[in-house]
């Protein structure tokens, strides 16, 4: 299958002049975690809430507020991008190798023309192929997690060493919560407008993990079928499920997962 046979054409963008606050607001009202960045239509860069909350927990861009940042000096630069034309497996095998979580789709003149994110492959998730795979047989056991008094700005920290946009809460080996890079986003963002400019520095230690988290994640266990998981993903839009024995954590069973499911299935 080529890529164009799955890729989104609705294509929500933002001007890379923009202000990091009208990025937001479209990320809000289309219920997405990235946007491709253009100049004059021209695709640029792209920007996704991992960057937005990775640059706003920095400190060198710790007191500005989201209002004074452009898009250009957020975004991602260097874009990888794929032609209408590539086969399925090939992409997926493109975004695992990159750890990305989505590319821009182009035609034979380099105009883009669509994009493609790891949602995209979840749902050819459901059916009869994936309702015979098992979440044990391809959930990522080994786990980094957080714990619920552990600062935010340490569970950045993690987030950006291990390239994932979700932590499990974890509080004596019992599952609390989960904390995504939406979460991390949305928190920096609220600090800076309710706390005064030269308090920001010193308070933004003070914010804890358990400030921000979920509670009573939605969960999964190791015998559910791909199938169900990805049904799951679907409806919520949720990009990883814990995984669960009783209360005890065993692992985690995310997109990227999927995503290296379906490549080896396809190839």
């Amino acid at each position: 299958m080529q890529i164009k046979n799955l890729m989104s054409e609705d294509l929500i963008t933002v001007d890379k002049d923009q202000n990091l606050s009208d990025a937001l607001k479209l990320l809000r009202k289309h219920n997405v975690s990235r946007l491709p960045v253009t100049n004059h239509k021209e695709l640029v860069g792209i920007i996704s809430e991992r960057d937005i909350a990775a640059k706003l927990g920095s400190a060198k861009y710790e007191s500005m507020p989201a209002s004074r940042l452009h898009i250009s000096s957020v975004m991602v630069k260097d874009v990888i991008t794929v032609p209408q034309t590539m086969q399925l497996d090939d992409v997926a095998r493109l975004m695992l190798d990159n750890g990305i979580g989505s590319v821009p789709v182009m035609d034979e003149d380099d105009k883009m023309v669509g994009i493609v994110s790891k949602a995209d492959f979840v749902t050819l998730a459901v059916g009869i192929a994936f309702d015979k795979i098992t979440v044990k047989e391809i959930m990522t056991k080994d786990l980094k997690v957080v714990g619920p008094t552990d600062r935010l700005i340490h569970a950045r920290r993690q987030m950006m060493e291990s390239n994932v946009g979700r932590l499990p809460v974890v509080d004596d080996d019992k599952l609390e919560g989960m904390l995504t890079s939406k979460d991390l986003m949305r928190a920096f963002i609220d600090f800076r407008k309710k706390v005064p400019e030269k308090y920001q520095k010193s308070q933004i230690k003070e914010l804890l993990v358990e400030d921000i988290m979920s509670f009573n994640p939605t969960v999964t266990t190791r015998d559910a079928t791909i199938s169900e998981v990805a049904k799951i993903m679907i409806e919520t839009g949720y990009n990883g499920l814990p995984v669960v024995e009783g209360n005890d954590l065993v692992g985690i069973i995310t997109q990227t997962d999927i995503l290296r499911l379906i490549e080896k299935l396809e190839s």
